[in-house]
């Protein structure tokens, strides 16, 4: 590749990537570009080179660079949850009975694979995870706590939260 720009090389992944791991530096027309795509990931290549001041070759070979890197993680579609009768928003804190490795990688995996777990997180503060769980009524709600805490010996305890109305959503990340 002598001769030519290489944009991969500035963005490659780090032999220890982590998601959410740092892996770039990005400039102002990565993070321009990130504002617009975030808005929405359907806008033209030519509309949002118009917008940051490039080509729309060069938009497309930082949008695939940023991809590569892991930095773009997926183009995803948000879907309206009352639409699809999921009426049930729960926000879901739980206390598994112990911190030990093979506990909590237990309980990432048994999250990280149930439909009904939108969103997990693995977080300090006296709680091991919050959870956001979609489901359609509460007797299904039911039936997902019974199945990942109740009968969970590695659960001690769990509280829900149940969101009245959802105020703000979405996957925006604050790009500065």
């Amino acid at each position: 590749m002598a001769g030519k720009s290489n944009n991969h090389s500035r963005m490659a992944r780090s032999p220890s990537h982590r998601p959410g791991q740092r892996r770039a530096k990005l400039d102002p027309f990565d993070r321009a570009i990130l504002r617009v795509i975030q808005r929405d990931n359907k806008t033209p290549q030519r509309a949002i080179a118009e917008a940051v001041n490039l080509s729309a070759a060069a938009v497309q070979r930082r949008i695939a660079a940023m991809e590569a890197a892991g930095i773009i993680t997926a183009n995803t579609a948000v879907v309206d949850t009352a639409a699809l009768g999921l009426a049930i928003t729960a926000i879901v804190e739980v206390h598994l009975v112990d911190e030990r490795a093979a506990t909590v990688d237990a309980a990432k995996a048994l999250f990280r694979a149930d439909a009904d777990v939108q969103q997990c997180y693995y977080v300090t503060g006296g709680i091991s995870f919050v959870l956001v769980i979609l489901s359609s009524d509460m007797v299904a709600y039911e039936e997902t706590t019974r199945r990942l805490f109740a009968h969970n010996p590695a659960v001690a305890t769990f509280r829900s939260l149940i969101a009245l109305d959802r105020v703000k959503s979405g996957n925006n990340v604050p790009i500065a």
